[in-house]
């Protein structure tokens, strides 16, 4: 299954708590928590790119299945990760003390997002 695409995020959960317990400040949360963010995957076999562009944002990773990368956290923090891939829809990083796991199903990713007990849940649509 082929993650390449574009997707829109259609809903998210538990956003301003969790990016509080990042360290955004409160500003950057009140703008980023109405945009709707636009996600585009590319995948080539194991090689992947995402750029999420969210408002004048943009957040751009690179990385290939089973090697360590550097990749950029949501407070713009650069940090060393290797992405696994589990079956053929699931994507699961650890960035230092936050687990990523992003799972395709059909035209619908859901990325969730986990710091100690609190979880933020992003559900986004291809377009």
């Amino acid at each position: 299954m082929s993650f390449t695409g574009k997707y829109e995020l259609q809903s998210q959960e538990n956003f301003e708590p969790f990016m509080k317990a990042l360290g955004l400040p409160d500003d950057q949360i009140q703008k980023g928590k109405d945009i709707k963010s636009i996600s585009e995957i590319v995948q080539d076999g194991k090689k992947f790119k995402i750029t999420v562009t969210t408002g004048s944002k943009v957040l751009h990773n690179e990385f290939v299945i089973g090697e360590e990368c550097e990749m950029e956290m949501l407070t713009g923090e650069k940090v060393k990760a290797v992405v696994q891939m589990e079956g053929n829809n699931r994507l699961v990083a650890n960035l230092k003390g936050l687990k990523s796991v992003t799972e395709l199903n059909g035209d619908t990713i859901i990325n969730t997002l986990s710091m100690g007990d609190l979880t933020y849940k992003r559900i986004s649509k291809r377009i």
